[in-house]
């Protein structure tokens, strides 16, 4: 074959695999090769850590040119890199990645989910949109952060049936987590953004991830993850992200180049890394944490279990005894904040999570003293109810049970039904 011919076919190959990477593909594939897409060209089968903080250029007029469309715009300076907070070329292929699983435009990364979501605010309120109308529950630092109005911003707490009301000229922003943290309450996305008009809807997609659904799909204008948990999946980095339109990008990285809140590329390599096994990971912890609520919600020991209609890897219940001790007796499952990752982590929403909301708040969004969160991992799923069986007894609830038993019915062999 001469060399001319050889090129060609090349050319013909290299051709062929850009079509395969424009075409439409399954989720699956995305979290796979999204973000990758031209690493065979480059000879590359790994993604590259890109670590400078700064990049040489001799061309200072052009350097002036694309800091100042950035000024302007947002837009991603064309060309090579300018300085890490501008932009990395590690955690731009996260971004380009996590924007294709939630089939938006852009997506923008930032050093944790508050570090996201402030940005959202700072973005609304540079156009004198301060208002916020927001959902309970959700996590605890996003109702704290609207409460406290540490950025400014004012809020209105509704239910979703009252969202078109609570809107106000000013409002920049509806705020909404489903499921919710933490206990798993799911709204009609697609209706609440119809509710919202012409006011963005920003939808905490952290629990569900783009696995299980795809908020941007039902009318959601922004995406939020607190990267750390899920996207990542293995406990060790801690980030956040925003999926948008690419005009609402643009703003979003002007904040983050202004205030800092830049992701390290190591983090970005990380997250990329997680995303390929996102779908398995999660499609393989929601089934333990299905058969686990199955078993919980039939258990005498506990009042109440709440679990997702579009299933996920989240379990909430509340317990008759005291769920502290719950808490201090599993010895396979890790008592710990945070969610998402490859093991087991359970935590008392109460006392650390939702402790910063007001008291009556957080009872009345329904996190009760009795509530624990569970956030379901890939061990066996017989190992880990032998832990969970063996902390209920050691919590004080057995005394309960025959009550419960009673209750129920002594000849009754139905089971207490989900709470969604």
């Amino acid at each position: 074959m001469d060399m001319d011919m050889d090129m060609n076919m090349s050319t013909a190959s290299l051709g062929a695999r850009d079509d395969i990477h424009t075409a439409p593909r399954a989720l699956a594939t995305e979290a796979v090769h999204a973000g990758r897409d031209d690493l065979a060209r480059q000879g590359l089968h790994a993604p590259p850590i890109d670590l400078s903080t700064t990049y040489p250029s001799y061309d200072s007029r052009g350097e002036a040119a694309r800091i100042d469309a950035f000024a302007a715009t947002g837009t991603e300076p064309d060309g090579p890199p300018v300085y890490g907070r501008l932009g990395n070329p590690t955690v731009a292929r996260f971004e380009t990645a996590l924007a294709r699983l939630e089939g938006t435009e852009a997506a923008v990364a930032f050093a944790s989910g508050m570090a996201a979501l402030s940005a959202v605010l700072l973005v609304r309120a540079s156009m004198g949109l301060r208002h916020v109308v927001a959902v309970r529950p959700l996590y605890g630092c996003s109702d704290h952060l609207l409460t406290a109005g540490l950025l400014g911003s004012e809020v209105t707490w509704t239910d979703p049936a009252g969202i078109a009301d609570a809107l106000r000229p000013d409002t920049g922003l509806v705020l909404v987590e489903s499921p919710a943290n933490p206990t798993l309450a799911e709204v009609d996305l697609r209706a609440l953004a119809h509710a919202c008009g012409s006011v963005p809807l920003l939808v905490d997609n952290t629990f569900a991830t783009p696995v299980l659904q795809r908020p941007a799909e039902q009318g959601a204008r922004l995406v939020l993850h607190s990267a750390t948990k899920y996207l990542g999946g293995h406990g060790d980095v801690l980030a956040g992200v925003i999926a948008c339109d690419e005009e609402f990008a643009g703003r979003l990285r002007q904040v983050r180049f202004a205030t800092g809140g830049v992701l390290h590329p190591l983090a970005g390599y990380l997250l990329l890394r997680g995303l390929s096994t996102l779908p398995v990971r999660v499609r393989a912890a929601s089934a333990n944490a299905a058969e686990l609520a199955r078993r919980l919600a039939a258990d005498p020991r506990v009042t109440r279990v709440h679990y997702p209609r579009i299933g996920g890897a989240m379990v909430s219940f509340e317990v008759h005894g005291d769920p502290h001790e719950v808490i201090a007796g599993v010895r396979l499952i890790t008592p710990a904040v945070s969610l998402g990752s490859v093991d087991t982590l359970i935590q008392h929403p109460a006392s650390i999570s939702h402790r910063i909301v007001d008291a009556d708040d957080r009872r009345d969004a329904g996190v009760s003293d009795r509530l624990l969160r569970m956030s379901v991992g890939l061990e066996d799923v017989e190992d880990l109810w032998m832990d969970l069986d063996s902390a209920l007894t050691r919590s004080g609830a057995r005394g309960c049970a025959d009550m419960r038993l009673r209750r129920l019915g002594a000849t009754s062999h139905s089971e207490p039904a989900l709470v969604d």
